[in-house]
């Protein structure tokens, strides 16, 4: 592998992000900045999923499941634990069968979003014995998450509970109002860049071969990905960690190879960007 120090030059690595908004049961997910036109791919890939039946293994790990399950219709119906429990705070409702709107989730989208607390949990998705998940909406314009926990219940996952909960009373809650800022202010995320930042992609110079080197502030601009500032995915796979002062941003694109990370970590107080993996 090659290492540089990475210099303006290297635009031909800029990340951007599209898209376009997701239907949910909560509410209209928010069109975001960060999300620009319709990418036929995920498109084709919920209807191809749509019209197959689930396989069996796809129950051992969620990742497979949850995309089946926001694909497929009748599989969503039938996969829901009735009457299904809906909780936003002291308010308690319950959603009947035949009275649920089928939830694609991310599918009519580009990609995903995940958050991490090291790069040991990210194989947490391969561990076929976590038996809890939960996916996560989390919408900074109205400050709350929305809720869709998941159980596997005598080797089958299904949809257990719905619950909104407010974006402060997260165990995330330190970084994702980081998070909100470094996507929407400029000058916030320059001061929130690490004195150097690592970098690791694809060597322009050549399609095999991936380079290392370091970014400066001075060259950040022509490295910086589009974010999303209104809304992002999360899934939480077993139990959560309380606390961490290092999280993993994964933006994964939906059957295009797409992968991103930032690594932030948080000194004296504060968190900063340390790292780009594209």
């Amino acid at each position: 592998m090659k290492r540089y120090f990475i210099v303006p030059f290297c635009l031909l690595l800029l990340v951007s992000c599209g898209g376009q908004k997701t239907t949910t049961t909560e509410e209209e997910v928010p069109a975001d900045s960060a999300v620009g036109t319709v990418d036929t791919t995920a498109v084709d890939t919920v209807d191809a999923l749509a019209n197959l039946p689930m396989p069996k293994a796809a129950d051992e790990l969620f990742d497979d499941f949850i995309f089946n399950f926001a694909a497929n219709k009748k599989l969503q119906a039938e996969r829901i634990l009735y009457p299904l429990k809906k909780v936003n705070g002291e308010k308690v409702e319950t959603i009947e069968r035949g009275q649920w709107k089928t939830e694609r989730y991310f599918m009519r989208q580009q990609y995903y979003t995940l958050l991490f607390d090291s790069e040991k949990q990210m194989e947490v998705v391969k561990d076929t014995s976590v038996n809890h998940a939960v996916v996560e909406m989390i919408y900074f314009n109205t400050g709350a998450i929305i809720q869709h926990v998941f159980d596997r219940l005598r080797g089958v996952w299904m949809l257990t509970k719905i619950e909104t909960v407010p974006i402060s009373g997260s165990y995330n809650a330190s970084f994702l109002e980081f998070f909100h800022r470094f996507a929407t202010e400029p000058e916030f995320q320059m001061e929130s860049l690490n004195e150097s930042i690592e970098f690791e992609g694809p060597d322009p110079d050549d399609d095999f071969s991936r380079m290392d080197g370091l970014i400066s502030a001075d060259t950040w601009e022509a490295f910086a990905p589009e974010l999303p500032q209104k809304m992002i995915y999360n899934i939480v796979y077993g139990q959560p960690q309380k606390s961490a002062t290092k999280k993993l941003f994964v933006m994964r694109g939906i059957a295009n190879g797409y992968e991103m990370e930032m690594t932030f970590q948080r000194k004296e107080g504060k968190w900063k960007l340390t790292k780009l993996t594209t």
